[in-house]
Parts: structure tokens; sequence; C-alpha cells
């Protein structure tokens, strides 16, 4: 608005000065001319008396002309060498008889060389005034030069005077209106809309609490009463919004809490901003504050590694994710599978953040191994009856008609020898995958007695063959113990088959059964006895204490050792499965050379609350065992 004001005012004292100026070459140019033709009238009439040397009457006409004439200024009479000889409003004559002082003038060349009036005009402490230099001529002789003063126009000085005196007071006006509109517009528009431009930086921060309150009425007043109303609504949405994200927030955190998994969110600065228990116990961060921290370093060894490069391309935007299958032995060993994604805003252009998810495959690793193990050992049992199977059927059929009866018969009783070892191989490994799987076998009491009774009757003529001693020694009137008959009747079948393999001649095998005082873990308990433990001793070889740890793991033999081909390597680890079903665990106690001792423990029947707590516990195991 200034400027525009500045340019109008310039332009307007602009047209104003033309004008003035305009007029002032008029003014001068008509005084040139009334100039001119005085100063001409006046020589017309002069001449005659100036060749006479009539100076007096040169002095009364003179001074009745200068008289009668308001606009001259001076006349001056010279000679061509600029001697002044008379002259209005002073005369020479009176100068020299008073001062005796000759007075001369300068005169211009132009008049000089000229037999026309010269004209010019030049600027006086009074002002202008317009110089007529007429020469003087009688006939063809020059008798000097008259030097004519002739005033401006006063009517025209005074018009110009007006004008100017107007223009400079229109544009100080101008300017005074402007300073004033200035001031104006400062007091009742800058200032609120100054605050109307705070207000609107401080919504865009974040501050809906701000409000302008300024006592204006109109427009200005209705954007001021607008923009206070949108800071409500929008402190009202921002609370309502806030409970809502509140809300959401406490979900999810709740939701990646009780996830399995491990969960960690960082922003694009890789700044922790998220992380669950889990991710917090696979890394050892229970007792640290990661939120807010950066991840880098609080990362394992391993997986900093792992990690360092793809977390600083993904958060450039120049990856979007990956898998990674690191080993870690802080805190604890373990193995683990980190899934990295990046998150992204819905146009899917810049990063906003990055998910890492941790699973620990620790078990599935384990479980892929002994899987592969299994798979391996079985192959390598299953080959050698069926090479041996094969071998003898070929040898038969190639060459039957030249073996005699004997040979044949030999042959044929190591096939179906090999046959059925084959068999037990196959029925074993069946019966681990049964009791391995989430299989819940129904308990129910029982006497113990019985299966101990069937077991024996079952490897008596073994034991006889073998001149080894099968006896039982069991407590009289036993109570009832939770278990499953066939189950049990397989733990003492392969326990006393064991002892029996394993025990030289004249040696002895002794099932006992009796009352305990003590828990499965060997604990003793308070009160009734709650518990019946069960014993298969013999008088064998003994285990190795090397070979204890492993002597129930599926495959291991101790006939390896002593070159024997007997047995599957699948019988204890098919004991220890059982015995655990019934909720108990199997222990040994052996020494080479003198014997071994295989023990467990049955809970009794009448605490039927205990049994019932102890299933439910063996379903929950069983279902987390399910989801590893």
């Amino acid at each position: 608005m200034a400027a525009a004001t500045l340019a109008v005012s310039l332009i307007v004292s602009g047209l104003t000065f033309w004008a003035v100026n305009t007029i002032q070459q008029d003014a001068r140019l008509n005084d040139t001319r009334f100039g001119r033709d005085l100063g001409l009238l006046l020589a017309a009439n002069v001449t005659e008396l100036i060749a006479e040397d009539n100076k007096s009457e040169l002095a009364r006409f003179t001074n009745h002309f200068y008289s009668s004439t308001s606009s001259v200024r001076y006349i001056i009479y010279a000679d061509e060498n600029g001697q002044i000889f008379f002259g209005i409003p002073y005369s020479e004559a009176t100068v020299q008889n008073s001062l005796t002082i000759e007075r001369r003038i300068q005169l211009p060349e132009e008049a000089l060389r000229s037999q026309r009036p010269f004209v010019r005009q030049h600027i006086t402490p009074n002002g202008q005034v317009t110089d007529v230099f007429v020469p003087l001529l009688d006939g063809d002789r020059s008798l000097g030069i008259m030097a004519v003063g002739i005033n401006p126009n006063p009517t025209v000085v005074t018009s110009m005077g007006l004008t100017r005196d107007v223009t400079i007071a229109v544009f100080v006006s101008i300017w005074v209106m402007v300073i004033l509109g200035a001031v104006f517009n400062a007091l009742t528009i800058t200032r609120p809309i100054k605050e109307l431009l705070v207000g609107v930086k401080s919504i865009a921060s974040g501050d809906f609490k701000q409000r302008v309150d300024l006592p204006f009425s109109g427009e200005l007043g209705e954007l001021i009463e607008g923009f206070n109303e949108m800071a409500e609504r929008l402190e009202r949405y921002e609370e309502q919004n806030i409970e809502e994200l509140t809300a959401e927030k406490a979900k999810l955190e709740t939701l990646v809490s009780s996830i399995a998994d491990g969960a960690v969110l960082l922003d694009p600065q890789m700044n922790v901003i998220l992380v669950n228990p889990t991710a917090k116990r696979i890394f050892g961060w229970e007792d640290r504050e990661i939120a807010g921290n950066s991840v880098l370093p609080v990362l394992p060894a391993t997986v900093q590694v792992e990690l360092t490069r793809p977390l600083f391309q993904m958060a450039k935007g120049e990856r979007d994710g990956g898998e990674f299958r690191i080993t870690i032995t802080e805190p604890t060993r373990r193995t683990i599978r980190i899934l990295v994604t990046t998150v992204r805003d819905r146009e899917r252009e810049s990063v906003k953040g990055i998910s890492i998810a941790i699973q620990d495959i620790t078990r599935e690793v384990e479980l892929n191994e002994a899987k592969s193990q299994f798979i391996s050992n079985i192959s390598h049992e299953l080959r050698t009856p069926l090479f041996n199977i094969k071998s003898f059927i070929e040898t038969l059929h190639e060459y039957g008609e030249d073996l005699s009866e004997a040979e044949r018969q030999e042959f044929l009783e190591t096939a179906n020898h090999e046959t059925d070892r084959l068999t037990r191989l196959v029925n074993d490994v069946l019966d681990l995958s049964r009791l391995e799987s989430c299989r819940i076998y129904h308990l129910e009491p029982l006497d113990i007695v019985q299966p101990i009774e069937q077991t024996l009757r079952t490897y008596q003529l073994n034991a006889k063959d073998k001149g080894i001693e099968l006896t039982q020694e069991v407590e009289p009137d036993l109570p009832p113990v939770w278990g499953h008959y066939d189950l049990l009747l397989q733990v003492f079948a392969n326990l006393v088959g064991n002892a029996l393999k394993f025990t030289l001649d004249e040696g002895k095998v002794i099932v006992r059964a009796y009352r305990s005082t003590s828990n499965p873990n060997g604990e003793p308990t308070e009160g009734k006895t709650q518990y019946v433990r069960v014993e298969v001793s013999d008088t064998g070889i003994g285990i190795e204490p090397d070979d204890r740890e492993a002597i129930f793991d599926r495959f291991f033999r101790v006939e390896n050792r002593v070159h024997t081909l007997e047995g599957t390597g699948l019988g204890l680890s098919i004991v220890r499965n059982i015995v655990q079903k019934h909720h108990s665990s199997v222990h040994l106690a052996s020494e080479v050379g003198v014997g071994t001792t295989f023990w467990f423990d049955l809970m009794v029947a009448e605490d039927e609350e205990k049994i019932r707590n102890a299933v439910t516990d063996d379903i929950k195991s069983e279902a987390v065992v399910s989801r590893g």
C-alpha cells in the first residue's frame, strides 16, 4: 500500500512539476518577446536623442518611461566599449559628480556582433530578470547599446509559486496519510494478523489451546471468532483422538506382549520404540531400559554383525526386509530366526519404522537334528537285517540244489531270525513314535502285582535256558496305583528282557515293588505313603559311567561295546516315555561287573485329586511341545 501510494504521489508530483516547468517556459518566452518589443520601442525613441547627444531630454524621457512601466527594472545606455553614460535607476553623471567613479557594463559578445536585439535571462537575489540588449544605430553609425532589465510577469510568478506550494502540500499530505494509514493498519489489521499467525503456528506445532482474544468487529472479528472456534474443535478432536490412540496403543502393547515370538519396533533412526517381554528374555534385556535408545549397541554380538548393514539399508529405503538365522550364546545358547520388515506410509514412499520379529527355533533345530539322526539311525538299523535276509534268500534261490538240507535249514532259520529282528525294530519304532506324540493315555487304578507276575511268566522259560534265577519281591497288601496296564507290561518286558540279556549264567534278576516314602524326585513326603516304587535288578555286566546319561537315547545300545547284535536300541527310550506318561521318571544305579538296578515310582490311586492335577499339567506340557 505504501509503495502504491508513493508511486501515485511521484506521478502526481511529476505531472505537477512538468506543468510548472511548462508554465515557466511559456512565461520566459513571453518575457523574452515582451522585453524585445519593449527594447525596440524604447530604442526607436531615444536613438535620435543619443545621436544629438541630448542627454537631458534622454534622461527625462527615460525616467518618464521607467516610471510609467512597472515591469522595467533598469535601463542602461553604454557605448561600444561598455562605458555607461546614463542609466536608471542610477545616473552616470550623478555618480561622476559625487564619487567620480567610472561605471562600465560587461556587454555580451553576441550583442556586440549582432545588429538585432539580444535577449538573455538570469537569476538575481531579487528574482529572475530578462536582459535585453538593443544596438543603437544611427544609419550605419553605431551609437552604443541600450540594456533593459525586465521583471517577470508577477501573475505568472504568483501562479507558479502557488502551484509549487500546492504540489509540495499535496505530496506532504499524501505521505502523512500513508504514515497515518500505516499506524492505523498496525493497530487495526497487522496486530490481529500477527496474533492469528502466531496461533496458526501454535496449532501447526500441536498446541490446540491457543486462542486470539482481540476486541474486533466486522470481517476481522468474524475471522478471529472462526479461528477460536476451529481451535476449540481441534482441541476436542485431539482429546478424543488421544483417548482412542491410548486405547489402541494399550491393545497393541497387550497383543505384542502376549505373543510367543519376540517383537521390536524401531523408528527410522533405529531407536527402540516398543519391545515385548519375549524379545527382552531372548536378548537378555530384562534389567535394562531399552526404549528410546539405539538398538545396535544393545544387540548380542552375533546379531549385531548380521543386522547392522541390512538395518541401515532399510532405514534408507534401499531394502524392504530380510530373514536371518543366527545362533546366540548370551544370555543362553539358542538358535533364533529374525524377520526384519520396513514399515512404510500409505503411499509406500517413505520409511516410518522397522519391525523385528524374533522366533526361538532352538527346539525346532533340535527336533530337526533329532529327526535327521533318527532317520539316519533307523535307516542303518533296517538295512542290516534286510541285507542279511536278502543275502540268505538269494543264496537259497541260486544255490539251493547245491546245498545240503542242514545248510538250507540254517539259512532259513537265520532269515527267520533276521525277520523277527526287523519286526521288533519296526514295532519298537511305532511304539516310540506313538509315545512321543501328543496322545494322552487314560490312567486307572490297577494292582501292580498283575503285570509283574505276567512278565515273570513270560520270561521264566528264557531265564531257565540261561540258568538265571528270575524272582520277585513284592511287599504284601500294596495299594492300587494309577497306571495303564498294557504300557506298564511293556515297561516290565523291556527291563526284564534287558536284564536277562546282560546277565551271565547262574546270575539273578529280581523285580521288587514296595511302598516308598519319597516322591519320584527323591524328596520325602509328609503324611501317608503316596507312591509305590518298582525296581528291576540284575547281577549283569553293569553299565559304564559314561554310558549312563545316554542309555535312554534312541538307538543307543550297550551291546555296541560288547559286540552283540541283539536289541534295537529303543527299549529304554520306550521305558522312559511310558514312565513319563505316568507322571514319573526312571532312574538307574549300576556298577560294572556287579549289576544294574532300574527303578521308578507310581502314584497310589487314593490321591485322585493329585493325579488329576498331574494329568492337567501333562496336557498343558504336551500342548506347549506341540506348539514348539
